[in-house]
């Protein structure tokens, strides 16, 4: 984990930079599937996030998921909605922070690919809650919202099954390459 003061101006760079990458992680890859519910797509969004919260901590790791992911929502036809993936970030962050945190921060192979798999399942049922409150937000009874969230999950479950594989391979990518940036100066 990135261990600077979260105000520094590396700091606030890395998560602009993270911010953006994640808006772009997003915006190139972005495959439509068909649901009941909302407009889900495939992405690598998600996965950046969480690589965004494990390198940069708890705050900043947020600050780059909201303005990547609920920036990407805002400007590109989900702004109603966007306020729900913000809460998301706040949410899966605060689980992964939380059980990184009882791992005593120790980002070995197994602690980074258990939190990794962590982020994909409190993703999918925070995306059920969300697709919910999408539902009842344009009228529908909560039965129907129930059954049509459920049935609208094939996205989330594929976003968090990328998340659990690539998360731990571009987070240990990324170490290395700040690891060896960091040695050299």
């Amino acid at each position: 984990m990135f261990r600077d003061n979260q105000n520094s101006l590396r700091a606030i760079i890395l998560t602009g930079l993270f911010a953006a990458i994640i808006y772009i992680g997003i915006w190139v890859l972005r495959i439509p599937i068909p649901a009941m519910v909302g407009r889900p797509f495939i992405h690598f969004g998600n996965t950046l996030t969480l690589v965004a919260i494990l390198f940069l901590g708890y705050r900043n790791g947020i600050l780059a998921g909201i303005i990547g992911l609920g920036g990407f929502d805002i400007l590109n036809g989900y702004a109603a909605t966007s306020w729900l993936i913000m809460l998301e970030v706040v949410l899966v962050a605060s689980v992964v922070t939380g059980v990184y945190k009882l791992m005593g921060y120790q980002d070995n192979r197994k602690n980074i690919i258990i939190i990794a798999i962590i982020a994909g399942i409190t993703k999918i049922f925070s995306s059920y809650g969300t697709s919910i409150v999408e539902a009842l937000m344009v009228g529908t009874n909560i039965k129907t919202a129930l059954v049509a969230s459920f049935m609208s999950l094939p996205a989330t479950v594929i976003n968090s099954i990328s998340t659990a594989i690539f998360a731990p391979l571009l987070y240990f990518a990324i170490r290395k390459i700040f690891v060896q940036s960091t040695q050299r100066r």
